[in-house]
C-alpha cells in the first residue's frame, strides 16, 4: 500500500506542480516579493493538503505558542522532503537556508529566488558565508523567520548527525534575537524514497527558545534541546555516542591489546 500512496502522491504532486508552475510567469514578471511568497505559501499547503489526504497522514504540531511573528531563527532537525514545505505554512514570513541548486530546478528554482529564500554555494567558500550573513540580516531585519537545518543533510528518523558550524555564524548574526529548536519524525511517513509514502501521525514539536549561548555551545544547546523535545514528543532518538570536541582523545592502546571497532 505504501507504494500505491508513492505512486498516487507523486502523480498529484508533478500535476500541481505543473498546473501552478504556469501561474508564476505573470508573478516572475511582476517580480513582487510578497505576491511569489503568497503564492509559494499556497503550493506548500497544496501539497501538504494531499499529503495528508492520499497517503493517510495526520500532521500534528505541538508547540505552536512558541513560534512568534516576528524575526527568529528556527534550528529544525530535517528528515524528509516534508520539512520544505511545513514552515511555508507555519511561519507568517519565511526564509529557507537552502542549497543554491534548488534554485536551478525549472518552475520551482526561480521562484525561490523571488519569495526570498536564501541560497548558499556549499563549495563557494568565504564568501558563499559572507553572502549567506548578509541576506540572513536582511531578512532577519525584516522581521523574517529564518529556517536553518543544522544538520547540513537529510537524516534518518532516530539517529544523531553531527550539527554543521554555520548555525554558530547565524545565530550571531541574530544578535539576541530567539533560536528555536525543531524536532520532527516527518521521515517515517516521506521517506527517501520516492515511491513510498507511509500513513501515520506526523509530528513537529517546536522548542522554547535557546539560552543567548556562543561559539560550539550553541550546538550543544541545541543537541540537548532536541534530546529533551523528542522525549516530550515520544520520538526516537539514538543515545550520543561521539566524543565531544573539548573532550582529549582516548591513549592509544598498547601493542597487543585488543580494541572493539564499530562497523
Amino acid at each position: 500500500m505504501s507504494l500505491l500512496r508513492g505512486a498516487l502522491f507523486n502523480a498529484y504532486l508533478v500535476l500541481l506542480t505543473l498546473v501552478m508552475g504556469l501561474g508564476t510567469f505573470p508573478l516572475r514578471l511582476a517580480r513582487q516579493h510578497r505576491l511569489a511568497l503568497d503564492y509559494a505559501k499556497l503550493w506548500s499547503r497544496a501539497v501538504l493538503w494531499g499529503f495528508e489526504k492520499i497517503c493517510g497522514v495526520k500532521i500534528v504540531i505541538e508547540g505552536r505558542e512558541n513560534l512568534g511573528q516576528g524575526a527568529c531563527v528556527i534550528a529544525s532537525q530535517h528528515q524528509s522532503f516534508f520539512d520544505g514545505f511545513i514552515w511555508m505554512v507555519l511561519a507568517t514570513d519565511p526564509a529557507y537556508v537552502i542549497k543554491r541548486e534548488l534554485t536551478r530546478i525549472p518552475l520551482v528554482g526561480p521562484m525561490l529566488v523571488l519569495s526570498g529564500m536564501i541560497p548558499v554555494d556549499r563549495q563557494g567558500g568565504p564568501q558563499a558565508l559572507r553572502d549567506m550573513m548578509a541576506r540572513t540580516a536582511a531578512a532577519l531585519k525584516d522581521g523574517r523567520q529564518v529556517i536553518l537545518f543544522p544538520e547540513g543533510t537529510r537524516t534518518q528518523p532516530g539517529t544523531r548527525a553531527p550539527l554543521q558550524s554555520g548555525i554558530i555564524a547565524l545565530a550571531r548574526q541574530a544578535g539576541r534575537l530567539p533560536v528555536l529548536p525543531v524536532v520532527t519524525n516527518s521521515g517515517l511517513f516521506w521517506p527517501r524514497s520516492p515511491w513510498r509514502k507511509n500513513p501515520g501521525i506526523l509530528k513537529v514539536r517546536i522548542g522554547k527558545p535557546l539560552p543567548q549561548v556562543s561559539g560550539r555551545a550553541l550546538l550543544g544547546e541545541i543537541d540537548s534541546a532536541w534530546d529533551r523535545l523528542c522525549a516530550q514528543a515520544g520520538l526516537l532518538r539514538t543515545a550520543q555516542t561521539e566524543i565531544p570536541p573539548e573532550t582529549p582523545p582516548l591513549p592509544a592502546p598498547s601493542r597487543g591489546e585488543e580494541t572493539e571497532t564499530s562497523a
